[in-house]
């Protein structure tokens, strides 16, 4: 667990991305890091790609991540993940929901969604966590919380102790969805290990 990092979230508009993004830099200044963030919104409100940059450290001066410098790539949808992979080096870490969203072009049949993707990511020789965050929000019971599931899952690679984002989610997250969210939080850091 490094004491400074790079984190790239990607996936499709509407997937919570910068609430997981906000919460993972939030949680990363309490825990005494200087933080930088970007986000990038794309298509965003038509299911396009999103994606936002965080960088953490004892002194960063800018929020964008390098091409081969992601320690952590968190994917929210399982083909955002091969988009992203350019971004990665050797020791990167990818945290991916299993979750297919199936482009525009797939879903007109102009084109496949392709086969065998975590089998690809594997083969990179990278450290690759699949988790159905879907799956983990459902058994917490709200589907809406799958980012946060994924926030969890990414937090065993963060040398932040979880309490740090607990907390952050009582901060952060309105009242009436606090519970449910830090449910979510620790199936998905659970998950991790299952």
């Amino acid at each position: 667990m490094k004491q400074s990092g790079n984190i790239l979230f990607s996936g499709v508009g509407g997937q919570g991305i910068l609430l997981a993004s906000e919460l993972t830099a939030h949680a990363q200044l309490a825990a005494g890091f200087d933080v930088k963030k970007s986000e990038v919104h794309g298509m965003a409100q038509r299911g396009g790609s999103v994606e936002a940059h965080l960088r953490y450290g004892e002194k960063v001066y800018s929020p964008l991540i390098e091409l081969g410098a992601a320690d952590i790539l968190v994917a929210f949808e399982i083909l955002e993940a091969v988009r992203y992979l350019p971004y990665l080096h050797r020791d990167s870490a990818v945290v991916v929901n299993t979750q297919k969203i199936l482009p525009p072009a797939v879903a007109l049949g102009k084109a496949s969604y392709p086969e065998n993707i975590l089998d690809e990511l594997k083969s990179r020789h990278i450290n690759v966590v699949a988790i159905d965050a879907f799956a983990v929000a459902e058994s917490v019971g709200e589907l809406r919380t799958a980012n946060v599931a994924m926030v969890g899952a990414m937090s065993n690679f963060l040398a932040v102790d979880p309490e740090v984002f607990l907390a952050v989610i009582d901060n952060t997250v309105k009242a009436q969805f606090r519970e449910v969210n830090k449910r979510a939080f620790s199936a998905g850091r659970a998950a991790v290990y299952a």
